[in-house]
């Protein structure tokens, strides 16, 4: 007689329950937090909502995105500002992730006082953005602020962030890099120690150069790094909003799709608090958001996929 014998991994019967039950409040908490306001946000896009207690709500159905895509001068601004969305998401990204490599290439190295460096590198990353948008905003005062200064000493002048748009957008470019460098050459360095020193070893008794060293067997190995930061660079940046409010406030020619979002909801699109509170416009454009940045997302990962397959398999 054949005995057949099953493995069980927790046990058997009711007691195989356990880690569904045990994953419940968690996941309740999930759907409460995270997939519940994204829900109430999708509904809210289709109403005239205002976020006002006492106000009627109305269901409008597409009306909003038709506005927002389609309908007169606002369609063309909020174009505008989905194009300088992906301008602001290409050099951030392109930038910051070249820095932030070069970056940790060096600090890893036997550097004296390396271990200051990479603290000056990345206490950025733990300032609010308040506090990163203050200090900017002093250090690029006109009237006398730091870099004014040195630009007086070769004869330049500029308003910086009070100046032309592209002036002041190059320069909420400069201070979002300067904020996220930190954490883009953390995780570089953190893959780096990662990767076997024989292996280095092996390669300069075979004659290898720096530079052969680097693309032979670091950035190979580096693949799960760069593949986080590139993916992680690219929805930071165009998600990004908040140093454009401590920065610049709204200013037309400087808006990107995040900071609008917030202006429509929170009545900011005059530049001060007003009672044009329009929270169901707003969440038609953070759904306009969200599928950009979704978009971009799944054809960065698909690329950052096959890379990974191509060095790692």
């Amino acid at each position: 007689m054949k005995i057949v014998t099953r493995d069980y991994l927790f046990a058997r019967g009711w007691k195989s329950a356990a880690p569904i039950l045990l994953l419940l409040p968690g996941f309740g908490l999930y759907l409460l937090i995270a997939v519940g306001p994204s829900l109430a946000t999708a509904v809210y896009s289709f109403t005239d909502a205002t976020g006002i207690r006492g106000i009627a709500i109305n269901w409008l159905g597409f009306e909003n995105y038709d506005e927002f895509l389609f309908r007169g001068a606002a369609s063309r601004d909020n174009i505008a500002a989905l194009r300088r969305t992906l301008i602001f998401c290409f050099f951030v990204t392109t930038i910051q992730f070249c820095l932030g490599l070069l970056l940790a290439v060096l600090l890893n190295t036997r550097l004296r006082g390396r271990t200051i460096f990479r603290t000056i590198f990345f206490m950025p990353v733990i300032l609010g953005v308040a506090i990163q948008g203050l200090i900017w905003k002093l250090f690029l005062l006109p009237g006398g602020g730091p870099v004014a200064e040195m630009f007086s000493w070769i004869g330049w002048s500029s308003e910086f962030l009070g100046g032309q748009p592209r002036q002041a957008f190059a320069w909420v470019i400069v201070v979002q890099i300067w904020a996220n460098v930190g954490i883009t050459m953390v995780i570089f360095l953190a893959g780096m120690q990662t990767i076997p020193e024989s292996l280095y070893e092996a390669a300069r008794i075979d004659g290898a150069s720096g530079w052969q060293l680097f693309r032979n067997v670091t950035w190979p190995l580096l693949t799960p790094a760069v593949n986080t930061n590139f993916l992680l660079n690219i929805v930071g940046s165009l998600q990004a909003w908040q140093l454009f409010l401590v920065l610049i406030g709204y200013r037309p020619g400087t808006q990107v799709l995040g900071y609008l979002v917030f202006a429509e909801g929170f009545g900011q699109t005059s530049g001060s608090v007003s009672s044009a509170f329009r929270q169901g416009y707003a969440a038609a454009a953070s759904i306009a958001l969200f599928m950009l940045v979704l978009i971009i997302a799944l054809a960065a990962n698909a690329f950052v996929s096959r890379r990974e397959k191509k060095y790692l398999s």
